[in-house]
């Protein structure tokens, strides 16, 4: 594990969440998921907390109670409710979580089948969750895959969101998507799209940067450490992403990690941000949990600069 303060990962195993207790045993320290403190976190994960609470919105169909669509309300309907599941580690094999995916598939399937490009953010958060629910021998999720590769191919990324440019937010979450493809199950076109995402993500030191095509300014949560994000993208979250696909290797992730590693407080921690406290439906209570957010930023960073490390050596 990269060097650091003695005290984190205590401090780690002390948190209130246990997705967090549960992610520092298996992504930190290596633990089995048979491991009795691992397998006691992933019990109180159900019992207890943020994915109960989530999921008690649920209804019978599939989708979240008072919504006016899956993407409506931001960011308490079935879309939102559902990536963020994903985020706190919920278990994928859980009947609610697996309900959620199909009414998904099933309420997407025409519009993915549709020629056309951009929104692709949606598209990779749709596939990352449906998969982590064990939905990736269905004909609808190859559909999905399908519509995520032809807005790298096809399209370049472009987004009508941005102006018709290649959007960074868009290409992050598209990878977010095709990660949770087992490397043996991606096809030529997916392993295409996946190089054309971490070649306009990475190139150079765009990353850390930010100079892609905008038809405005940077947007402020570029550079913060945000937890947690919906359809946007930050430089942690992209790192996260490279980590998954096995490519912080690359110069422009390198740079990268560097920028990461420097913005450590002096207690080997890293301040994070909540940028959506005010959406307080799933429980997110910052600032009253402002030491979560902190200890979610920490974890995620902690766990890119390990597999950096792991990478070198």
């Amino acid at each position: 594990m990269t060097e650091q303060n003695p005290n984190l990962i205590p401090w780690l195993l002390a948190a209130p969440t246990p997705s967090i207790r549960y992610l520092t045993l298996r992504r930190l320290l290596g633990r089995p998921e048979d491991d009795a403190d691992v397998q006691a976190a992933r019990q109180e994960m159900a019992a207890s907390g943020l994915i109960p609470a989530i999921l008690a919105g649920q209804t019978e169909r599939g989708n979240w109670a008072g919504e006016h669509g899956y993407y409506s309300p931001k960011y308490t309907s079935t879309h939102w409710s559902m990536t963020t599941l994903v985020e706190l580690a919920a278990d994928g094999t859980d009947a609610q979580m697996r309900r959620g995916a199909e009414f998904m598939l099933a309420d997407t399937e025409a519009d993915a089948a549709r020629p056309g490009h951009g929104w692709v953010c949606f598209w990779g958060n749709v596939l990352r969750y449906v998969l982590h629910a064990g939905f990736d021998g269905d004909p609808r999720t190859a559909q999905l895959t399908d519509r995520v590769v032809r807005d790298a191919t096809d399209a370049g990324w472009r987004c009508r969101y941005n102006e018709e440019l290649p959007c960074a937010w868009g290409a992050a979450r598209a990878l977010w998507g095709l990660a949770a493809l087992p490397a043996e199950r991606r096809s030529p076109e997916v392993a295409a799209a996946i190089a054309s995402g971490l070649h306009l993500l990475l190139e150079g030191d765009r990353l850390v940067r930010a100079d892609y095509p905008t038809p405005g300014k940077i947007h402020a949560l570029w550079a913060r450490l945000n937890f947690p994000l919906f359809y946007q993208a930050d430089i942690l979250f992209v790192l996260r992403v490279v980590a998954e696909l096995g490519a912080l290797d690359q110069p422009g992730a390198r740079s990268a990690m560097g920028w990461l590693a420097a913005r450590r407080r002096p207690d080997g921690a890293w301040r994070g941000a909540n940028p959506f406290s005010a959406f307080r439906g799933r429980g997110w209570r910052a600032p009253a949990d402002r030491e979560e957010i902190d200890r979610w930023v920490t974890l995620h960073a902690l766990a890119v600069l390990d597999a950096g490390d792991r990478g070198r050596t």
